[in-house]
């Protein structure tokens, strides 16, 4: 089981190096880190369980966050209201944009990541719609289209897998400039 105790933190060199492509068959340790990566978001994001053990809730979870240097990450972004299905969950091998739209998006409130143990002021400017191909568990090569706050989410944790930081976006002069067509998400 994946705890805080797990995740690396800024500064590890392992979170500025490109990851390596996952193979298929998938190994068994491969299946267990996206399970355990899985299992970590769903206990994160349960209050109960969160508190006993400590963890902070996070939407989307990256292999090198875990020390492990393969392009696989974990999503899991609970539905609006709580009936709903999940709005999306799912774990991504090898995922890839491969088209995004012009039209640009950020957070108002700025965007967070289980390895930055701090707060960083400023708007991250992202895609506001993007598709993405990725391969699921079986090695089948899926694509998907996500736009706003799930564009977003996935977008952070595709840079993870690429060495970048969400606040190597950020306007060092500026954080909280956008140009006027962005879309600010509440």
């Amino acid at each position: 089981m994946i705890t805080m105790d797990n995740i690396i933190r800024e500064g590890h060199p392992t979170l500025r190096k490109s990851a390596d492509l996952v193979t298929f068959p998938l190994s068994a340790e491969d299946r267990k880190t996206a399970a355990e990566m899985m299992e970590f978001l769903s206990n994160s994001q349960d209050e109960k369980i969160a508190e006993q053990l400590n963890l902070r809730a996070g939407v989307g979870l990256a292999a090198p966050q875990i020390d492990v240097a393969k392009r696989i990450i974990a999503v899991l972004i609970p539905g609006e209201y709580e009936d709903d299905p999940p709005e999306l969950a799912k774990v991504m091998f090898n995922p890839k944009i491969i088209s995004h739209s012009i039209e640009s998006a950020c957070l108002k409130g700025g965007e967070g990541c289980l390895s930055v143990d701090r707060e960083v002021p400023g708007f991250v400017v992202r895609h506001s719609r993007i598709t993405v191909a990725y391969q699921d568990a079986e090695g089948v090569t899926h694509k998907a289209r996500y736009k706003g706050y799930t564009a977003i989410v996935v977008q952070h944790e595709i840079d993870h897998l690429n060495g970048v930081m969400f606040y190597d976006h950020i306007n060092e002069q500026a954080p909280f400039a956008v140009a006027d067509d962005v879309i600010i998400i509440e």
